[in-house]
């Protein structure tokens, strides 16, 4: 296994604190929250490696300045290249109602 799926739920119009769920496949997961009815965002991560070192290595990010290497930015680092779902009352933006 080389990654791992999170959810985090909305509280009120804002991500929660932590994590509700932690999967090992994309199905385990949007079937829990399907059923479940939840708004969040479910996000893939790589496994045994920070999300900043992950993409430098990959090539999808570069810092450009000296503050995009502090503990600061690191821990709060995040980059629209990681799979990500957005989810309301258990169904995706991109389904119809």
């Amino acid at each position: 296994m080389n990654n791992i799926w999170i959810f985090v739920g909305l509280h009120g119009e804002r991500n929660a604190s932590f994590p509700s769920g932690a999967f090992s496949s994309f199905e385990t997961a949007d079937g829990w929250i399907r059923e479940n009815k939840l708004s969040g965002t479910l996000t893939e991560y790589p496994i045994d490696v920070g999300v900043y070192d992950w993409a430098i290595a990959n090539g999808w990010f570069k810092p450009k300045r000296p503050d995009q290497a502090s503990p600061e930015f690191v821990q709060r680092f995040t980059t629209a290249s990681q799979q990500h779902y957005h989810y309301e009352n258990g169904r995706t933006g991109q389904e119809g109602d």
